[in-house]
C-alpha cells in the first residue's frame, strides 16, 4: 500500500488520542513526537519534518483545539491540513498552449521510466479528447526508440523519429512541425536520461528546451529512491528549470519520503504519479486526497473517477438486478469480480474507502490479488452447468474442479459456502425492501 508503514504508524498515534476527552499541551507535544519520529523513518527530508511539526504544534496548542469537544479530531485536521499544504495544497495541472501544439518535455535520469511514463502520459491525455504525438528523441540507450514505437502500436498513437539521426534537437524540433502539420495537439518528448547528472546531459536538455520551446518540462523519479529523488529534482531544477514532477512506482513506495518532501523542497509540484505497470497506471497528483488516505480517511472522489472511467454501469445495473433475483449464479459472481478488478489492485481501492486502508490485515479477511485469482481459476473450472447451478457439483465435482485450478478441495467448498452467504443475503436485503423494514447487514468474508 501507498507510504503503509508511515500511515500505519500516524494512524496508530492517532487512536491514542481519539480516545481522550481532553488534551493538555503535554498530550500533543508527545503525539508530536510520534509524528516526527514517523516521518523520519519516512525518509522526509529533516528540515521538512522540522518545519511541519512546528506549524502543527502552533496551530494545535491553540485554544481552540484544547478547549473543543473533540480535541483529538481537532489535531487530526490540523495534520491533515499541513499534510496536504506540504504536497502542494491541491492538484497542479498541465499548462495548455492557448496556440497548439502543447510541447511537454520529460526528463530524468536513466531507469526512472520515462519512456513508460510518456505512453501512460499521452494514454491519459487520450482519454481527455487530446491528440497526443510521442518523439523518440532518446538516441542513445539501445532499443529505447523501438520501445515507444511499441507503446505507440498498443495505443494507436503515431510516434515521431527520425531514422539515423543521432541529434535529439533535430528531431524535437522537426516532430512540432509535424504536430501542426497533422493536427496533434499536444506533443510528448522522451529524451535520453544518464546514470548520473552530468554536464553533457544538461547542455543537451538546454538545447532542446531552447530550440522548442516547450509549455511545460517534467521531471520523471522514482519514488523509491526518496531522498535521492528530491536530491534529482534540485539539481534538475538548478539546472534546466523544471514546472513539476511525475513520481513512478508510488504504488510500491511504502515510506513516502520523496511524494512529502518535494514540494517543500524543490517548490516545484507533483503533477502526476505512477500507480502500477499498466499503461493507464498513471494518475493526476492529488495533494489533499493523499493526505486523507495517508491518515486513513480515504479517498472516496478518487474511487468515484475510477469507477466512472472503467466500469460498464448498464452492465453493473443488469448485474445488481440479478443479484436480487434467482438469476444471480458464479458466471455473475465471476463478472462482478472483473468489475472490481478493472479499477485497480485491491490494496489502492482499500486505502481510498475511509477507515477500510488496513483492512487487509483484519482477522478472517483476504484481499488480496492472489486470493481474486485463486477464485477466478475456481470458477473458470467449472462447467456452464456448474456454473449456473451450483447445487449439482458433488463430491468427485468438487475434486475435478480443484484439479482444473490448481487448487484444493477446501478452496472449492471455502467459495461455494461464500457464494450462497451472498445469495443467502440478497435474499434478506429483497424480503426486507418488500416488507418496508430497515435493517443491519453483516457482509460475508467480513470478520465476525
Amino acid at each position: 500500500m501507498i507510504f503503509e508503514g508511515l500511515a500505519e504508524k500516524l494512524q496508530q498515534t492517532f487512536r491514542k488520542l481519539r480516545g481522550r476527552g481532553k488534551l493538555t499541551e503535554a498530550d500533543v507535544s508527545e503525539a508530536l513526537r510520534e509524528v516526527r519520529m514517523a516521518l523520519l523513518e519516512a525518509d522526509v527530508n529533516f528540515k521538512v519534518v522540522k518545519d511541519f511539526v512546528s506549524r502543527v504544534k502552533e496551530r494545535a496548542v491553540g485554544h481552540d483545539v484544547l478547549g473543543s469537544l473533540t480535541p483529538g479530531q481537532q489535531v487530526i485536521k490540523i495534520v491533515n491540513d499541513e499534510l496536504a499544504a506540504l504536497m502542494g495544497g491541491t492538484q497542479s495541472r498541465i499548462t495548455v498552449a492557448n496556440n497548439p501544439p502543447t510541447i511537454i518535455m520529460l526528463v530524468g535520469l536513466q531507469g526512472a521510466g520515462k519512456t513508460t511514463t510518456a505512453g501512460k502520459l499521452a494514454n491519459l491525455l487520450k482519454k481527455q479528447n487530446r491528440r497526443p504525438l510521442l518523439v523518440a528523441a532518446d538516441v542513445y540507450r539501445p532499443a529505447a526508440i523501438k520501445q515507444l514505437q511499441v507503446l505507440g502500436e498498443q495505443l494507436d498513437m503515431p510516434v515521431f523519429t527520425i531514422v539515423g539521426s543521432q541529434e535529439p534537437v533535430v528531431i524535437a524540433r522537426e516532430a512540432t512541425h509535424e504536430a501542426i502539420m497533422k493536427g496533434r495537439d499536444v506533443v510528448i518528448i522522451d529524451t535520453a536520461g544518464r546514470l548520473h547528472i552530468n554536464e553533457e546531459l544538461m547542455a543537451e536538455l538546454k538545447n532542446i528546451k531552447q530550440s522548442v520551446r516547450p509549455h511545460e518540462i517534467l521531471l520523471v523519479v522514482d519514488a523509491m529512491t526518496g531522498q535521492d529523488a528530491v536530491t534529482v529534482a534540485e539539481h534538475f531544477d538548478k539546472g534546466l528549470g523544471i514546472d513539476g514532477v511525475i513520481l513512478t512506482k508510488l504504488d510500491g513506495d511504502a515510506r513516502g519520503g520523496a511524494a512529502l518532501s518535494i514540494k517543500a523542497v524543490t517548490g516545484k509540484p507533483i503533477k502526476f504519479a505512477g500507480m502500477g505497470e499498466k499503461l493507464d497506471a498513471l494518475e493526476p497528483f492529488h495533494p489533499d486526497r493523499m493526505a486523507s488516505r495517508i491518515l486513513g480517511m480515504g479517498d472516496v472522489l478518487s474511487l468515484i473517477e475510477k469507477a466512472e472511467q472503467s466500469i460498464d454501469f448498464e452492465q453493473a445495473k443488469a448485474l445488481e438486478k440479478k443479484m436480487r433475483t434467482e438469476e444471480f449464479t458464479l458466471e455473475e459472481f465471476l463478472e462482478q469480480m472483473h468489475q472490481v478488478r478493472k479499477l485497480g489492485p485491491l490494496d489502492q481501492l482499500l486505502g481510498m474507502i475511509p477507515g477500510m486502508g488496513n483492512m487487509k490485515k483484519m482477522q478472517g479477511v483476504e484481499v488480496s490479488e492472489k486470493e481474486m485469482k485463486r477464485v477466478e481459476a475456481i470458477i473458470l473450472s467449472m462447467t456452464k452447468k456448474e456454473r449456473r447451478n451450483p447445487n449439482i457439483i458433488d463430491g468427485s465435482r468438487r475434486k475435478r474442479i480443484a484439479s482444473g485450478s490448481g487448487t484444493q478441495v477446501q478452496d472449492v467448498n471455502r467459495l461455494l459456502k461464500q457464494f450462497t452467504e451472498v445469495k443467502k443475503m440478497m435474499k434478506q436485503i429483497q424480503g426486507m425492501q418488500k416488507s418496508g423494514k430497515k435493517g443491519r447487514f453483516k457482509m460475508p468474508f467480513m470478520p465476525q
